[in-house]
Parts: C-alpha cells; sequence; structure tokens
C-alpha cells in the first residue's frame, strides 16, 4: 500500500481515543500532523478498514533496553538504529532508550551515541536506569557496576546526555540519594524509584522529596510526576508487617503523585497483579512498559544486555549464565494485549501505553491521543489486537497490510 507522506489521507474504522471507541470514526493526517478527528465512515475519501479493525495511538514506551538484536548500552549507531526501528515498525512509535549499570565511563559513551539518536528523531530521550541501584535488589543488573550515588558521578552522567538524559532509576535507601534528585530535578531529569529494597518510610520520605523538588523548582519538563519503575519487580514483596514500597506507591499514585510502570506480559507479573495495580492506582497513573531487550522479536539466539549475555527461554529474556529474569522479550503491545487479556479495559490499557506516559514526558501536546494537531503516530490492528500497520509522523514504518482480513 502506497501513501504519499505529502497528500491528506483518511482512516475509516473503530478509533480508539481517550474519551472511549469510536465506531464510526475516520482519522486524517497531511504530512507528518493529524489533521482530524471526527466520525462518518461512508466518508469515501477514506480507506475503509475491515470489520472490527481498530485505529489505535501510536504506543509510548518509557522503559526498553533495546530490541530486534541491538542493544541501547553496549551497541554501536547501527545497532541502536536498528534496535529503534524494529520498536517503531513494532508499533512503539516513541521510544525511551533505556541503558543498564555499568562502568561510568561505558554509560557516558553510550549516552553520546544515545544523544545523537534522540537529535535524529529516532528517540524521545535516554534513561538510565542505575548504576546507583540496590545490591540487593539488583535484578539482572550486574552488582559490580552498582554505586553509591555522588554529586560528580550525576553530574557527569547528566553532562554525557547532553540534555536528552530524561530519567534515572534509582535506590531512595542509598547514602546519597538526596544529592541525587537534587541534581535531577536541578537538570530537569525525572526521578524513578525502582531496584530498591527501601521500607515503606524511606519511600515515602523520598517521594515527598521529590515532590518538594520539583515544586520549588518550578519544574514544567514533565507533568510533574515522578515515577517507579517496574512497580513489583526488583522490590520487596508486600509483607503484612513489613509492607515495603509497593503498597505506598499504589496509594501514593492513586493520588496522582507519582506514575508506576507495570511489565504486564505475563512473565514480570500475573495477570491478578496487573489487575489489582489497575483497581488501585487507576489507568491514569499507570504507564505500562515493555523493558525489552535486544532479544525483543528474536525466539532464539544470544543477544546482550550492557556487559552481559540473554537469550530466549519460554518467552522470557534471561541471562544465559544464572536465568536470572532479564527484561522483556516482547513489544508494548504485546504488553497492551495482555493487559486486556487480565481484564483490563482496552481503553484504560491504551491511555496506560499512550497518554499517561506522554504526560510524565511533558509531550502530551505532540503525542500520545488521536487528536488533531498532534503527530500522526497510530496503529491499525485487528479485532484480537494484532499488528497491521504502523503510522510514524504521517509514515508507514510498517506498511499497512489487510491481505486476508
Amino acid at each position: 500500500m502506497a501513501l504519499s507522506s505529502g497528500t491528506p489521507t483518511a482512516l475509516s474504522g473503530r478509533l480508539v481515543t481517550e474519551a472511549g471507541i469510536i465506531d464510526d470514526g475516520v482519522l486524517r493526517w497531511d504530512g507528518s500532523r493529524i489533521v482530524g478527528v471526527g466520525t462518518g465512515t461512508g466518508d469515501p475519501t477514506a480507506l475503509r478498514l475491515p470489520e472490527g479493525f481498530l485505529v489505535l495511538p501510536g504506543l509510548i514506551d518509557l522503559h526498553c533496553h533495546g530490541a530486534g538484536g541491538g542493544d541501547f548500552t553496549s551497541g554501536s549507531d547501527a545497532d541502536i538504529e536498528a534496535a529503534a526501528t524494529h520498536l517503531h515498525r513494532s508499533g512503539s512509535t516513541t521510544v525511551l532508550a533505556s541503558t543498564c549499570a555499568a562502568p561510568i565511563e561505558d554509560l557516558e559513551a553510550a549516552f553520546g551515541r544515545l544523544a545523537a539518536a534522540v537529535q535524529s528523531g529516532l528517540l524521545a530521550g535516554i534513561h538510565a536506569e542505575g548504576p546507583f541501584l540496590s545490591k540487593e535488589r539488583n535484578g539482572a543488573h550486574d552488582p559490580a557496576f552498582l554505586l553509591l550515588p555522588t554529586q560528580e558521578d550525576v553530574a557527569r552522567l547528566v553532562t554525557a546526555g547532553r540534555g536528552h538524559l530524561t530519567s534515572m532509576t534509582y535506590a531512595p535507601e542509598l547514602p546519597g540519594s538526596d544529592v541525587l534528585v537534587y541534581e535531577l530535578v536541578m537538570h530537569g531529569v525525572i526521578p524513578s524509584i525502582g531496584h530498591t529494597d527501601s521500607s515503606t518510610e524511606e519511600t515515602s520520605a523520598a517521594l515527598d522529596l521529590i515532590n518538594e523538588e520539583l515544586a520549588s523548582t518550578g519544574f514544567a519538563g514533565f507533568s510533574g510526576r515522578p515515577t517507579a519503575t517496574h512497580l513489583f519487580n526488583a522490590m520487596p514483596a508486600i509483607h503484612h508487617r513489613s509492607p515495603g514500597p509497593v503498597p505506598l506507591l499504589l496509594q501514593r499514585a492513586r493520588a496522582g503523585e507519582i506514575a508506576v510502570e507495570l511489565i504486564a506480559d505475563n512473565v514480570h507479573l500475573h495477570p491478578e497483579t496487573v489487575r489489582m495495580a489497575f483497581t488501585i492506582a487507576g489507568a491514569e497513573n499507570i504507564c505500562l512498559v515493555s523493558d525489552s531487550t535486544a532479544a525483543a522479536g528474536r525466539t532464539s539466539g544470544i543477544y546482550r544486555l550492557g556487559s552481559q549475555e540473554v537469550t530466549v527461554v519460554d518467552d522470557a529474556a534471561v541471562l544465559t549464565a544464572t536465568g536470572t529474569l532479564a527484561g522483556g522479550a516482547g513489544s508494548l503491545l504485546d504488553v497492551v494485549r495482555c493487559a486486556v487479556g487480565a481484564g483490563v479495559g482496552i481503553v484504560d490499557a491504551l491511555r496506560a501505553a499512550t497518554s499517561v506516559p506522554a504526560g510524565v514526558l511533558g509531550l502530551a501536546d505532540e503525542v500520545g491521543s488521536l487528536r488533531s494537531g498532534l503527530r500522526a503516530d497510530a496503529l491499525v490492528v485487528s479485532p484480537d489486537l494484532e499488528l497491521k500497520g504502523v503510522l510514524r509522523a504521517g509514515r508507514w514504518v510498517l506498511p499497512l497490510d489487510l491481505d486476508g482480513a
């Protein structure tokens, strides 16, 4: 299917918007921008999609380490481009590139490569997952590279990001974490609580500090909310006498103070856990993420996660040496499909993968919704949410395929 990016084009079918589903919707775009969203499937100028097919906003992934064989931490410029292209073609039209724990010098070099990819439009920013993480909750991060935060090291990473370091995951119980928060907020970087062994009280104090700093600096670079990195994973399990960070983060999310990530892929979280989180926190306070690795989109082989090797076992990415769960093996659309399968309504699941992360990034006026004036990012999916086409900035990065529909 050939469509000129300079000619007004349109799709007719069921549109999923923040307000709900428009059964007789029409989406129009001209060049890279949406120019109209409304009703009227009888419009002869619009391409009519098969019965039951849906048009979704382009997905926004705040947490992915790579895909399609390419790793964002250790990969070359070509690897980064291959990973970003694979993610775009999988439906994630806006992507933060996540790095894993590594020597500071290696992270500085990786940030330089990723910053260039942001400037070229491939990526939306950089998410540093560490190196300021708990050794007790390191997950797949190499504990040899985990550090206590210092102003010097944080400043080095902020500088290396060349203005494109968007968020950083840290463990708030670590000595020096207060200095880290000051440094991040001062430079417009979103603090994200994760890979932590913190108590409820430590987590509450950290969140209070983050929000106080955001308020005092008048930070307008994002929605004003910090995030929690893949809630439940790499955190203490809930115990009735020692609840840890999870209940507190869910409650503070419900109050709108934080947005919590969920890897709702049926591997990292049980469907009942996903359903509970949506019930407690509300879809407007959740960001679905893939946590994808270079193994995403592959069924076999050995791939890189920073300095370590990962492989795919039973649809999960694991460290080759130990079998430790090491991130996602699928796409964000796979996560959305699993969330819907867990009982989350499609509008809520899509909100958590589009408009909520757009707000966290301060990009609600650019991406994350089917709305006039926004970038023309959209997915065409079958009734069972199988991907049929991806439009990014008005260009079909995955050509529309309706054969056999």
